[in-house]
């Protein structure tokens, strides 16, 4: 199941300090193929794709679906942001009903490091909270993804469980606010 869940959509773009995130456009095709292309993105979801088949694969205007908000710094998208229904065949739930949105979120190399997912994740986090109150968020990474794992503390979740699912050891937190007010922002 993609997107968020009866959430009207596209939302207005979305202002950090630093960042817009908004809706995919054609402009920001180059910057897909090279984030999934990317060897440093690839190795923390199973590995990058090859370039000439992403360049075949990509539409005009990859990304644009329920959910999936660009990370743009200046004018360039440096990034995605997915806010997805959680499969329920897939281990790890939080609800009886599976379902619960989760947060993903890919940049491109140069732009780790300076802040830029938290900050990003953050508005996207608000931004859910007020449009559903009282869902739960899910995040899902590697056990062996320490600079995720670290994200995820940030940001607020806290663990549920541990499992195994594509060959790795995977971490399962859940973040449970319910709007901006209550948690004091």
């Amino acid at each position: 199941m993609n997107g968020p869940g009866p959430i009207p959509w596209p939302p207005a773009p979305i202002r950090t300090d630093r960042l817009v995130l908004r809706e995919a456009q054609a402009r920001d095709r180059a910057a897909f193929i090279e984030l999934f292309a990317s060897p440093e993105v690839g190795s923390h979801i199973g590995g990058p794709r090859p370039r000439d088949e992403l360049e075949r694969a990509v539409p005009e205007v990859p990304g644009r679906r329920p959910g999936v908000f660009v990370v743009e710094l200046g004018a360039a998208m440096i990034g995605m942001i997915t806010l997805d229904r959680r499969d329920a065949g897939r281990p790890g739930h939080v609800r009886a009903e599976a379902g619960e949105a989760e947060l993903g979120y890919m940049l491109l190399p140069q732009a780790w490091g300076r802040g830029y997912a938290a900050e990003a994740c953050a508005a996207v986090l608000d931004w859910y909270a007020d449009a559903s109150p009282g869902d739960p968020v899910l995040l899902c990474t590697r056990t062996a993804n320490a600079r995720a794992l670290r994200l995820a503390v940030k940001l607020g979740f806290t663990e549920v469980e541990r499992f195994e699912e594509y060959g790795a050891e995977q971490w399962l937190g859940v973040r449970r606010r319910t709007t901006r007010a209550d948690a004091g922002a």
